[in-house]
């Protein structure tokens, strides 16, 4: 069983996914806030991957991403923000 983060991003907002096996289970969506900023707005993990730590995986990716493009994340989803919240070494793409 391969477990992968994948991004898809256009001009407009994007998205991180976890798949297994090439199937998606679970996702995160963004879109772009000007030049700077992206403001994750939801995620989802599907049935029976609860508690896998996906989600997790996918903010881990999205610090990552915004580290490397120099901008900005606006945890609109309560559970991003709940993950910065507890997470303060993500506090420099607040």
């Amino acid at each position: 069983m391969k477990t992968e983060v994948k991004q898809e991003v256009n001009d407009k907002n994007g998205f991180f996914y976890i798949t297994i096996d090439n199937q998606p289970e679970a996702k995160m969506t963004f879109v772009f806030a000007g030049l700077d900023k992206i403001i994750i707005d939801h995620t989802e993990v599907n049935e029976g991957h609860n508690g896998k730590g996906f989600g997790q995986m996918m903010v881990e990716q999205a610090v990552a991403f915004a580290r490397k493009k120099n901008i900005k994340i606006i945890p609109l989803c309560p559970f991003v923000k709940k993950v910065f919240d507890k997470t303060p070494v993500y506090g420099d793409v607040l």
